[in-house]
């Protein structure tokens, strides 16, 4: 790794459908064994279900259900002095959505359902509603935040 130059963020191209670069991330962290159009039909599917069961339009669903799991701070081990401190840091942008992302498809992952559409779309909707295990990870990480905030002047 070179410690010159910072490596260049790579921006996936946005969806075809509807032209949003955060369903094209989204479907990049869902896909598994390289099956792009699974994912990305899986994904559809769960949008289409999301619209029938909330009569909301799934695109605002989606942004909004997002927007809520996304962490502000997260906790960073520190060794100082032979002893490891959590230390809370300042969450940027991007790492919040992909943080958000991973909780929502993990979190969907272990929910109780049929397929996995089902699933991913009732975690779109608790999460939207801030309800669901991811809102309850990001409150977690939140409060562990908040909990070791006597080591912030350990920051990196």
């Amino acid at each position: 790794m070179s410690r010159r130059v910072a490596a260049e963020k790579r921006i996936p191209p946005p969806d075809a459908v509807h032209n949003s670069q955060l369903i094209s991330r989204f479907v990049h962290k869902m896909m598994e064994r390289g099956k792009k159009s699974v994912a990305q039909r899986t994904f559809y599917d769960a949008l289409t279900l999301v619209k029938e069961r909330s009569k909301q339009d799934p695109l605002e669903l989606f942004n909004k259900a997002v927007k809520n799991v996304t962490p502000l701070v997260e906790v960073k081990a520190r060794r100082v002095g032979g002893s490891t401190y959590q230390v809370p840091v300042e969450v940027k942008q991007h790492r919040g959505t992909a943080l958000a992302t991973q909780w929502i498809i993990n979190n969907s992952r272990k929910r109780a359902g049929r397929s996995f559409a089902e699933r991913l779309s009732a975690e779109l909707i608790d999460a939207a509603n801030g309800a669901g295990a991811s809102v309850k990870k990001r409150d977690e990480t939140h409060k562990m935040a908040e909990a070791n905030k006597a080591f912030a002047h350990y920051r990196y």
